[in-house]
């Protein structure tokens, strides 16, 4: 029993280090340690001692006037040399930055993670959607419009034993159509791209395309989300998305600098 409740606070440790990573990925400013403890709900004390460690490690500097953190290069660069040439060199980012300052619109990566689909990076637009999710939050892959573009990546004898399975573990509120569900996901493997409910944030629809796989030999999705009630901008946004990732990957990504190129009409 001790060993079990040593795995468990193990764990507990490893998730609130994550979590403050992945504050940081999404915050411009300094941050306390109660920015931290209430955005996540623990304890003040727990966070202090947490962020001590960080800073002793070089993950994080500390303003000892202000009694602020901000991140280190250190951290910057865990893990960016496995990361595809895309990403280790600023491109995608700085192209999802752009890409939600022109659009005024929210702007995620996605990836796969098992039967989820998982955000790996959130740009909140200058006007935010209903609720900020941020990075690290999951849906299933039935569930969001993201999800099953991801799917469709995958052989289509695999995704449709994918669905199947999807679909029989569900809850009776996410059950599915088996067959339709199979008949999008292949849509999507012709076309690349797609548009529908997020899956994330009720009310909220999402414009998302797929970054080509010879960047990376696992799936990658390109998001903008937005209210429904301005979901007649799809397809544009899916034109400026193409285009925009067409740019950054292999043309001149100076041109998107200019808004009146970036933004694209149907």
């Amino acid at each position: 029993m001790a060993a079990v409740t040593l795995e468990s606070n193990k764990a507990k440790i490893a998730k609130r280090v994550i979590e403050v990573f992945e504050f940081f990925g999404g915050a411009k400013q300094p941050a306390t340690v109660m920015d931290i403890a209430r955005r996540y709900g623990r304890p003040q004390s727990s966070t202090s001692e947490l962020l001590s460690s960080l800073v002793e490690m070089g993950l994080l500097y500390k303003d000892p006037l202000a009694r602020s953190f901000t991140p280190t290069p250190r951290l910057a660069t865990l893990g960016i040399s496995a990361q595809p040439e895309i990403i280790r060199d600023g491109r995608l980012f700085n192209y999802m930055d752009r890409l939600a300052q022109t659009t005024r619109k929210t702007v995620a990566l996605f990836g796969m993670v098992g039967t989820h689909v998982q955000v790996f990076r959130w740009i909140s637009s200058p006007t935010p959607l209903s609720r900020d999710i941020g990075c690290g939050s999951s849906e299933l892959l039935s569930n969001s419009i993201a999800g099953q573009l991801l799917m469709s990546t995958i052989p289509a004898q695999q995704a449709r034993g994918m669905v199947w399975r999807l679909n029989a573990e569900a809850t009776p509120e996410n059950k599915f159509d088996h067959a339709e569900m199979v008949r999008r996901v292949d849509d999507f493997r012709h076309s690349g791209y797609a548009t529908g409910d997020s899956g994330f944030i009720p009310g909220v629809k999402m414009s998302a395309v797929l970054l080509p796989r010879e960047f990376d030999d696992r799936p990658l999705g390109l998001g903008i989300l937005y209210p429904a009630e301005t979901a007649y901008e799809a397809d544009a946004l899916v034109e400026t998305l193409k285009h925009g990732i067409q740019q950054v990957l292999y043309g001149d990504a100076s041109e998107l600098g200019n808004s009146g190129q970036f933004l694209r009409a149907v």
